[in-house]
């Protein structure tokens, strides 16, 4: 029997421990997550022996300690522009004072050193207006994949002194029981008062089903459609030198949609990632410079949100993430120029090319997977950009496809973040209202303090 059991041992999960152990140290917790501790968190492809995902049982990229943002770049967003809803739940300046709170925590563990960047009162904010663009407002905290890992290295010292950790132990369900709730996982049957769930995105199919089961309404989300961008990094230095992170959107012209940047990576990799069984693909950067690429990557992505009489946007994006690993064998990367002339690239094109790939992936044409209003969009959005980074749209650009941000059903939740269970918390990504490090980590805090107040 435990005081509080949480589900997911990403960033949701970790920064409730991490307040519960800290203002009452009396409580009994537990954390389970389905993959590794953060030492065994492996993954296999080595670009030598192993080039290419192998579609481990559990992926140690996206899951285990710290979840899928364990070998992110670090990135913590401290806004209420982007990064999800949470600030509709519990108010703006309270979501942003949580958000700092997190980057606090985060400095006393490691990343004390690391850049704090910001948008305020930037020259760029013009530059993107004179050119159709919109640059978004935030300030951003870059740990770097190698710092990231530091930080959580030292939380997991320190909380495994006061929490009851369950590595490798997928939960099968969640009961509601006389006095709390009822924890089965494939080893034992757990109990306790309050259960906070926080699974991320890779928990996307486990959460919508014991929301069935437990007859918790949700609704469909949005799912994110596109390409990672990889190129030199002088043609961006102008803007990661100042911003690093430059969040950026287009409405195109043709059908009015919009593209966004997401997730740059001042020199940077490109990398795998394998969401039940499907491979995608991401971008990591490094805070030590002898860790670091002469190429840039970020992603340009298109929100897509279906109704009715189709509501699955997931199934969607994963079609299509399906089409491109059929084609592809994994992950698919298309010369710039190739695409616009409407022809597949080639290993000879991209060898001779002046952009080193930093991810082995198959050289294939990204037409013939996306479809032609995501695609249109993307080739209009790398044209604007181009005005205000001249060299974006070179013909040695190169697009990785398919980039997917899966998005849970957005869960039913109160202005606490609690079920219409007293007692039951769904939180971070897996909740559907948050989609990055920032705000499901102060989801995180929120939800502890909440616990703390009402017992």
């Amino acid at each position: 029997m435990y005081n509080v059991i949480i589900i997911g041992a990403g960033p949701g999960g970790i920064y409730s421990a991490y307040e519960l152990t800290k203002l009452d140290p009396k409580l009994k917790i537990a954390v389970f997550d389905t993959g590794h501790s953060l030492e065994k968190r492996h993954c296999p492809i080595d670009n030598d022996k192993i080039k290419s995902c192998i579609n481990c049982k559990t992926c140690s990229i996206m899951s285990g300690f710290g979840g899928a943002g364990a070998f992110s770049d670090g990135k913590y967003n401290i806004t209420n522009d982007f990064g999800g809803t949470l600030h509709e739940h519990i108010g703006k300046k309270q979501a942003l004072e949580l958000m700092k709170y997190v980057d606090q925590i985060n400095m006393a563990h490691g990343g004390e050193g690391t850049k704090l960047y910001s948008t305020a009162g930037t020259k760029f904010k013009k530059l993107c207006i004179q050119n159709k663009l919109n640059l978004l407002d935030a300030s951003v905290r870059h740990l770097g994949t190698d710092i990231n890992y530091v930080v959580l290295q030292n939380l997991y010292a320190e909380l495994k002194e006061k929490v009851d950790f369950h590595f490798d132990t997928p939960v099968r369900d969640v009961k509601i029981v006389d006095g709390g709730y009822e924890i089965d996982t494939d080893k034992d049957t757990f109990t306790c008062e309050q259960c906070i769930i926080s699974v991320g995105r890779s928990g996307s199919s486990w959460m919508e089903h014991i929301c069935k089961n437990l007859g918790i309404h949700t609704k469909s989300n949005r799912v994110d459609i596109g390409v990672r961008v990889e190129l030199p990094a002088v043609v961006f230095s102008h803007l990661t030198d100042e911003l690093y992170e430059s969040k950026i959107v287009y409405r195109t012209e043709k059908f009015e949609d919009n593209v966004r940047t997401f997730c740059m990576n001042p020199h940077g990799i490109v990398v795998n990632e394998n969401t039940n069984g499907i491979v995608t693909v991401n971008g990591h950067s490094y805070e030590d410079p002898s860790m670091q690429t002469e190429n840039t990557n970020f992603a340009l992505l298109v929100s897509k949100h279906f109704s009715e009489p189709f509501e699955d946007s997931n199934g969607y994006g994963e079609s299509i993430a399906r089409l491109s690993n059929m084609l592809g064998g994994g992950v698919m990367v298309q010369r710039f120029g190739d695409l616009v002339r409407g022809r597949r690239s080639n290993v000879k094109r991209i060898e001779e090319g002046l952009v080193t790939p930093t991810l082995a992936a198959t050289p294939g044409d990204l037409s013939l997977v996306l479809p032609k209003r995501i695609l249109d969009g993307i080739i209009e959005m790398i044209y604007a950009l181009d005005k205000i980074a001249p060299g974006t749209a070179n013909d040695d650009t190169l697009l990785y496809g398919v980039e997917v941000k899966f998005y849970n059903m957005e869960v039913d939740l109160d202005d606490r973040l609690q079920t219409k269970y007293p007692g039951l918390y769904i939180i971070g990504d897996g909740s559907g209202i948050t989609h990055s490090l920032s705000h499901a980590s102060a989801s995180g805090v929120y939800v502890a303090r909440d616990i703390l107040q009402t017992r």
